[in-house]
């Protein structure tokens, strides 16, 4: 471990509270990027193929989140909320603002792998007699799944660093708990560069999940 005050003997005695940071650091992103799918897969199919009215509520919505800084979203659902008298804690409200966030953008995500699949592919679902939810389910969405899978890295490696945000409301994510270290030991280089490779290990994890999806839709092609 090394003598007292040295950068192993301090991140030993650290270990705990990282790799609880880590943890919940992942968690959260885990959530977060589950959630934003979800509603994004709605709200891109709402973009594509909801009437007018809905449309136009959709790409509000979308436009709003998108404009606004995530620490903003942050700190509204964190503080604003308590003015509608909706208590959260500070993890909920940094799921609701990331999710918010990410759904923005998996919404736009969805919408453009959607909006890519040539109409020939949906005249000719048609031409068997497939009805829209089995066009959209048989034919349109494995096709989108293939070309949507790089943005959806993408986004999810931002919301993994996004999570750092949320140490401004009290949430002990690895950013966090690298600095309650840091206050005690001040190795800041030291117990920096550590943080950096343990988010760098996160993003490499998700950047590997997509590449591991891209290859499973990869018989998709036409």
């Amino acid at each position: 471990m090394g003598d007292k005050g040295t950068f192993l003997y301090e991140i030993w005695v650290a270990r705990g509270s990282l790799l609880s940071g880590a943890a919940l650091t992942m968690q959260l992103s885990l959530a977060v990027i589950a959630i934003g799918s979800f509603i994004g897969c709605f709200g891109g199919l709402g973009l594509v193929y909801g009437p007018a009215p809905l449309r136009l509520a959709i790409r509000s919505v979308v436009e709003v989140l998108r404009g606004v800084p995530v620490l903003v979203l942050i700190l509204f659902c964190y503080y604003g909320l308590a003015l509608f008298s909706i208590d959260v804690t500070a993890p909920a409200a940094g799921v609701i603002a990331l999710s918010g966030f990410c759904a923005a953008h998996m919404s736009e995500t969805f919408r453009g792998a959607v909006a890519s699949i040539p109409v020939g592919q949906t005249e000719a679902a048609k031409a068997i007699g497939m009805r829209f939810w089995q066009r959209l389910t048989y034919v349109i969405l494995p096709q989108a799944a293939r070309r949507m899978l790089p943005p959806w890295v993408n986004t999810g490696v931002e919301i993994v660093k996004g999570t750092t945000l949320l140490s401004i409301i009290g949430v002990v994510e690895l950013l966090l708990s690298t600095q309650q270290a840091i206050a005690r030991n001040y190795l800041i280089i030291q117990f920096y560069l550590a943080a950096a490779l343990i988010y760098i290990i996160i993003n490499f994890s998700v950047s590997q999940l997509g590449a591991w999806l891209e290859r499973r839709f990869a018989y998709f092609r036409y």
